[in-house]
């Protein structure tokens, strides 16, 4: 087996066991601009031809990712065109019917159809009507992982079983094994899975996010050191910090996640747009860390680029609700930020507070 395949030992076995050097940033304020989820300068030109009713940059844009195989500014742009079409349906509905074997569209299409159908009551049974669209997208080009982290999406919604789930997996893998989009997938399904599979015992939360981490670590631990994939531990962290998950999971272990995740930003320009997701969300773990001064430096390389998530978890004003633990960290203030600006259970931290040294993990 390929090193880098990293299995998802959860569904395999019974027992559960450089892009940019970063540039210094420039002083930032409270007051300085600050925008939400801004599209960088590749994807802005087709939107903006999009909200006047014309597809031809949009579909040019999916092309050149193609032709590329720059598979992870695909999977991006073809979720913000999809949100997008999901506003204005018009652009699109004239790009499918003038070009229906577009790979773009067809990526597109399926996560729109996705799209839709998420927030319902109904979605498992809706999201099987789906899987024809998908498919179209995964045939429309056998090299692209994308329509394959919208299956491993999909799947999850739908409650497919784990062995279906795995064979997904690999075929993603086999495309592109270190493909962000589709281990950020695979980590929710894990999650997923192993609530299911505990069932609900006291044990539950913690048991599932060591699987969490495990998995994420060994994709890390495989994955180049300028891949996004640095960030998956990370990514767990977010999940267990913000859903309860007791005193399960090492200190030590969600200290060294957010190490990781500070190498991987650092390769970064500042006030790249690039990263800004993963920046936004390394951000939160290391406030709930209580991990001020690694948050004031990742602060400075957020810049202006603010990112919905992880905010509108926790407000209806994402942007409003960054702007004020902005200036609550640019103010100097020592104490912790308020509880307001962080509003998580009291009990995923207990007895965890302090940041140990660089020999502690």
């Amino acid at each position: 087996m390929v090193r880098t395949m990293v299995p998802l030992p959860a569904f395999i076995r019974r027992s559960w066991p450089s892009r940019r050097s970063a540039r210094p940033a420039a002083g930032l304020g409270p007051g300085d601009e600050a925008v939400l989820d801004a599209p960088d300068a590749r994807l802005s030109p087709a939107l903006v031809a999009a909200g006047r009713g014309e597809y031809r940059a949009a579909a040019e844009l999916l092309a050149g990712t193609r032709a590329a195989a720059e598979w992870e500014n695909r999977d991006r742009y073809a979720r913000r065109l999809a949100a997008f079409a999901r506003l204005r349906p018009e652009w699109f509905e004239e790009w499918r019917a003038a070009e229906p074997d577009d790979p773009g569209a067809l990526l597109v299409a399926a996560q729109l159809a996705v799209d839709r159908v998420w927030p319902s009551p109904a979605r498992a049974e809706l999201l099987r009507e789906v899987s024809p669209l998908i498919t179209a997208a995964a045939r429309a080009d056998d090299r692209d992982p994308v329509p394959w982290r919208i299956a491993l999406d999909h799947a999850r919604g739908s409650r497919a079983g784990h062995r279906y789930f795995e064979e997904l997996w690999e075929a993603a893998l086999r495309r592109a094994p270190h493909h962000y989009g589709c281990h950020v997938a695979a980590l929710r399904y894990l999650a997923a899975f192993c609530c299911v599979r505990w069932g609900d015992t006291p044990h539950v939360p913690s048991a599932a996010h060591r699987e969490c981490f495990d998995f994420a670590e060994l994709a890390a631990q495989d994955a180049p050191a300028d891949s996004l994939v640095q960030t998956l531990p990370a990514r767990a962290a977010f999940g267990y910090l913000t859903e309860g998950g007791g005193p399960g999971v090492a200190r030590e272990r969600l200290d060294a996640a957010a190490d990781r995740a500070i190498a991987l930003s650092a390769r970064f320009a500042a006030a790249d747009p690039w990263p800004a997701g993963v920046r936004n969300e390394l951000l939160y773990v290391l406030l709930r860390l209580d991990r001020r001064e690694d948050a004031r430096a990742q602060l400075r390389l957020i810049g202006p680029y603010v990112t919905s998530c992880p905010w509108d978890r926790f407000s209806d004003d994402p942007l409003g609700h960054f702007l004020r633990l902005r200036e609550h960290l640019l103010s100097g203030a020592d104490a912790p930020a308020p509880a307001a600006l962080l509003p998580v259970p009291e009990e995923v931290l207990t007895g965890h507070r302090g940041h140990g040294g660089a020999a502690d993990h």
